[in-house]
């Protein structure tokens, strides 16, 4: 079995004839936590989308475990189901907290799952508010019924966009130890987006620095912000702004 769960090779992503990602390579290995850190338009949302199979690269190759797709090529579901996401702002259903968390096996067709959505919703915190109607929710609520909602569905790969940058201190340690906890106990490979590099430095095993649509580097979480190898990741870990 390989250690590597995705391999990007010479990866394109074009809207409007305007290149917004170049990947020559980025290796995403078995069971860590892979930070992708840069500024505001990088194009690290977009990185994830393609991992996520929401669109297919405009050129290039994702090898995903043992299958490999291109531009045009569709992924299968089951493989589709390997991945799971959580986006910035969470989209929840105008329902209870347990029917929200319980969305994604019902489409599945697991209508025996209460066992499995009860001990999530303990793991996030929320056992007590079952019934509590989404929308009355707060922001960390809320979240944590997105993550819960993720992880019920015991994904191979977890995907996170800005989990926790609307979040107050309390609700970001509480997402932290929540996904901390889910790569340590479960082996989950986490992919997770985030400006904020003190929160890189404490939650992932490697970061990769994008610029500009393009990896600036990549390295063991310690090495990248000890003794970085190029110019524009030390300038960017010391808080300067890069573009």
């Amino acid at each position: 079995m390989s250690d590597l769960v995705y391999e990007l090779e010479q990866v394109t992503k074009m809207y409007d004839g305007r290149s917004v990602l170049r990947v020559g390579r980025l290796e995403v290995r078995r069971g860590e936590i892979l930070a992708v850190v840069g500024p505001s338009g990088a194009g690290k949302s977009t990185l994830l989308r393609l991992l996520n199979f929401l669109e297919p690269p405009t050129s290039g190759s994702i090898r995903f475990l043992d299958a490999r797709f291109g531009p045009g090529g569709g992924v299968p579901l089951a493989l589709r189901r390997r991945v799971t996401m959580v986006f910035q702002r969470p989209i929840l259903l105008n329902r209870s907290v347990w029917a929200n968390v319980h969305y994604g096996l019902r489409l599945r067709r697991r209508r025996e799952a209460s066992d499995q959505v009860r001990a999530t919703l303990e793991q996030v915190g929320l056992a007590g508010l079952t019934r509590q109607r989404a929308r009355t929710l707060s922001g960390g609520e809320a979240q944590r019924v997105a993550v819960a909602r993720a992880m019920v569905l015991q994904p191979d790969v977890l995907l996170l966009d800005e989990p926790t940058a609307n979040l107050d201190p309390y609700n970001v340690g509480l997402i932290e130890d929540i996904v901390r906890t889910l790569n340590r106990e479960r082996g989950t490979t986490l992919v997770m987006v985030t400006h904020n590099v003190f929160q890189a430095r404490r939650m992932a095993h490697r970061v990769a620095l994008l610029l500009d649509g393009q990896i600036a580097e990549t390295g063991d979480v310690d090495a990248f912000f000890e003794s970085p190898r190029d110019p524009r990741t030390a300038a960017f870990v010391r808080g300067e702004m890069v573009y």
